[in-house]
């Protein structure tokens, strides 16, 4: 029987170094805004576009409902997030941050942003490659 070299396999290689790279990315936002990750997420992504069911938000960040739920509750819970009814479907609540929320959205982005740098500083010349080739994934698996 063939074995296989976990260490070496592709799929289980993109999995740690995202899972490594998430949690030293807790350190941007964890120690100055005591946020999960799944709470990072739904503040991101309501802080890009404004205003997002829970199902879209979900989507758009790859977490599983139950993740996106407690979140959202935990962002409410601290008056980061409020709901209102959707216009369009009345089983829907359309989410958007207060101005508590924006605000550690805006004293949390420019933190990211060099988090991102100091990863492609360190990447050197073999930044541009490794993004298109991160692109090149994304279209591949959307595609199926």
């Amino acid at each position: 029987m063939k074995k296989l070299a976990l260490e070496n396999f592709l799929p289980y290689r993109l999995n740690r170094i995202g899972a490594v790279v998430s949690q030293k990315f807790k350190s941007v936002y964890g120690a100055h805004h005591d946020l999960t990750i799944p709470e990072w997420r739904v503040l991101a992504t309501l802080g890009q576009f404004e205003e997002m069911g829970a199902k879209a938000i979900g989507q758009h960040s790859s977490m599983h409902k139950t993740k996106v739920s407690r979140a959202v509750r935990a962002l409410e819970e601290r008056r980061w997030l409020r709901r209102r009814e959707s216009d369009q479907d009345r089983r829907e609540e359309i989410l958007s941050l207060t101005t508590a929320g924006r605000r550690a959205y805006a004293d949390i982005v420019p933190r990211a942003v060099a988090f991102e740098k100091q990863i492609l500083l360190a990447l050197g010349s073999d930044a541009t490659k490794l993004l298109a080739s991160l692109d090149r994934l994304e279209r591949t698996f959307e595609e199926n």
